[in-house]
C-alpha cells in the first residue's frame, strides 16, 4: 500500500507574524502535515515566555531579535540565525528578550497531535 504524501504548502513568514501579534503571538499551524507542524512565535521586548513543556520535539529558527533561552538550568543565547532543538517534555523557555524575537517553530509530531 502507497503512504499519502501531504500535499505542497507554503506560507508567508511577514503575513505568518503578523497572524502571530494578532493571535497575542503565535501562529501554529501555519504549515502541517501527519508528521510536522510549522507555527510563528513572537515575543516583544522584554516580554515574559511563560509556556510550559510539550509532548512534541520541538526546532526553533530564531528570525530577528535577541534573547536567552534557558533549558533547565542552562542559558544560551539567541540571535538571528540561531537553532535550538528541544525534547519533547523538556522545561524551557525564553527570558532576557532584548528585541522583538520572532521565531519560527517546527514541531514534530504536529503539534496537538495525540
Amino acid at each position: 500500500m502507497k503512504k499519502e504524501v501531504a500535499a505542497f504548502q507554503s506560507a508567508d513568514l511577514e503575513d505568518a507574524i503578523a497572524e502571530g501579534k494578532a493571535a497575542g503571538g503565535y501562529a501554529g499551524n501555519v504549515l502541517r502535515s501527519e508528521l510536522l507542524s510549522a507555527g510563528v512565535y513572537v515575543l516583544p521586548a522584554g516580554a515574559t515566555d511563560g509556556q510550559k513543556p510539550h509532548d512534541e520535539d520541538e526546532v526553533y529558527f530564531a528570525v530577528r531579535g535577541r534573547a536567552k533561552f534557558r533549558v533547565g538550568s542552562n542559558d544560551h543565547p539567541v540571535r538571528p540565525g540561531t537553532l535550538l532543538f528541544v525534547p519533547a517534555l523538556q522545561a524551557h523557555h525564553f527570558h532576557e528578550i532584548e528585541e522583538e524575537l520572532v521565531l519560527v517553530v517546527f514541531w514534530a509530531p504536529p503539534e496537538g497531535s495525540d
